[in-house]
């Protein structure tokens, strides 16, 4: 399944608008969650959860900042080429793991017991 022109695997319409875009969200998501934030001292998502919490049903007028700060750092992910180029690489070695091993990553990662 390598495409003639550039050699690389070819990807099908559900890898490529689905499964990347996914591993893409889950990744910007923990990316953007990690930075440093300039937001009470705290991090992006955990502050805009925090906010969530003490407002309750007023968190749509009282999390604005937070939320915008959150939604910024996630779209400058999804807009960057360098990053879904990196996504995808990272799928293709999981297809290629699973195909090689018939071993999901989900169940590779999970710990294997010991016997004692």
């Amino acid at each position: 399944m390598e495409s003639a022109k550039t050699g690389e695997p070819s990807l099908r319409h559900v890898e490529k608008d689905v499964l990347i875009p996914k591993m893409m969200r889950e990744k910007a998501k923990e990316y953007c969650s990690e930075k440093v934030d300039a937001i009470q001292k705290m991090n992006l998502k955990q502050a805009f959860s925090q906010c969530c919490k003490k407002s309750g049903f007023l968190m749509v007028l009282k999390c604005r900042e937070e939320n915008s700060a959150l939604k910024e750092c996630l779209t400058a992910y999804y807009k960057d080429p360098a990053f879904y180029e990196e996504c995808k690489q990272e799928y293709l070695k999981e297809k290629e793991d699973f195909q090689r091993t018939g071993i999901s990553a989900k169940n590779r990662k999970q710990k294997l017991p010991t016997s004692m």
